[in-house]
């Protein structure tokens, strides 16, 4: 039977609202849950503000980066340059800062840079067939070396005139004392959700996860909704680099360093389907969520941090295993 584009959209859409229970991004939020419940009783100091204050920040710059990520899954592509590019993006905001300009110039260069390597991976990607392991990999280490040769290995934590700026920018809290960092996060799942849901641009990456070669023939622009969608990851990269600069207060070569797997398990074990397809922006909210809340836990109850890749590598397996015993049950 031959497979038209339609029917594709259209089951996609109706999945995961029609069916809650069968849905994974719903499992895991029930796991956040119960694991916040349990760790109010089992230690003394997680419901506090402060620590409550602390994950919510925290699991900002993961969530935002898997946003941007989970755009890249449902089209069946992978990107594992978003560290290393929130690195470069990180370094290129303080360099140019730090030599006198202003903060919005400094911004500026900072997306420009971002929206530069995205759009390099996506022609690569779409339009000269890498495959997008072998292009993010690379961009992996010419990202962070670029890094390197923009600050000559140096920690840079002078921000010039708009100093204070850019520190309000991502470590304040401007709104209900809610940290400015949340804030952001919650615009831009809003934002990446309609678009996902409500605009053309959101059919199109389904229907290209889908069924790519449906979707070629029924006229959607295959080769530039996949340049867009690179473009995004990088672009959310970035974002989250400015607004960790402006957080920590200091730039260093190592930032960023390995948060490519903690995205991609956060995008995952939201419900994000490798293969494509499948995937939202509150998926993407949650299973980041879950992973802070298990690297939070770990120091509570005074287990070893060296567990952490075990817990959330454990986590992104079972994530893995829950799609596949879904999508058999549905196959039968």
């Amino acid at each position: 039977m031959a497979t038209t584009l339609e029917p594709t959209i259209e089951h996609r859409q109706q999945t995961w609202p029609a069916a809650l229970l069968a849905s994974q991004t719903f499992w895991v939020l029930i796991a956040v849950i119960f694991a916040c419940i349990f760790l109010s009783f089992a230690t003394d100091s997680f419901a506090t503000a402060k620590n409550l204050y602390n994950i919510t920040r925290n699991v900002t710059f993961v969530a935002i980066i898997a946003l941007g990520m989970t755009l890249v899954i449902i089209t069946g592509g992978i990107d594992l340059s978003v560290g290393s590019v929130l690195c470069l993006c990180s370094m290129v905001l303080a360099v140019v800062m730090h030599a006198g300009y202003s903060i919005e110039v400094g911004i500026a260069a900072s997306i420009g840079t971002a929206l530069l390597i995205g759009a390099f991976n996506g022609v690569m990607i779409a339009y000269l067939g890498f495959p997008p392991f072998v292009i993010t990999l690379g961009m992996l280490s010419i990202a962070r070396s670029l890094a390197m040769v923009a600050s000559n290995n140096t920690v840079v934590f002078q921000f010039g005139p708009d100093h204070d700026k850019l520190l309000a920018l991502g470590g304040g809290a401007w709104f209900l004392g809610i940290a400015n960092p949340v804030l952001y996060m919650i615009a831009l799942a809003l934002l990446t959700g309609f678009v996902l849901r409500w605009t053309k641009f959101g059919r199109y990456v389904f229907a290209i996860g889908g069924n790519e070669q449906a979707a070629t023939l029924t006229g959607v622009p295959v080769r530039r909704i996949k340049v867009a969608v690179y473009m995004i990851s990088a672009l959310a990269a970035g974002i989250a680099g400015i607004i960790q600069t402006g957080w920590l207060g200091a730039v260093t070569t190592n930032i960023g360093a390995g948060m490519e797997l903690q995205v991609i398990a956060a995008a995952v074990i939201g419900g994000a389907n490798l293969a494509g397809g499948v995937g939202t922006a509150s998926g993407a909210l949650i299973g980041a969520a879950l992973i802070e809340v298990i690297r939070n836990s770990l120091g509570l109850l005074g287990i070893n941090a060296f567990w952490q890749g075990t817990f959330i590598g454990g986590a992104t397996v079972l994530a893995v295993l829950f799609d596949r015993i879904r999508n058999f049950r549905q196959s039968e």
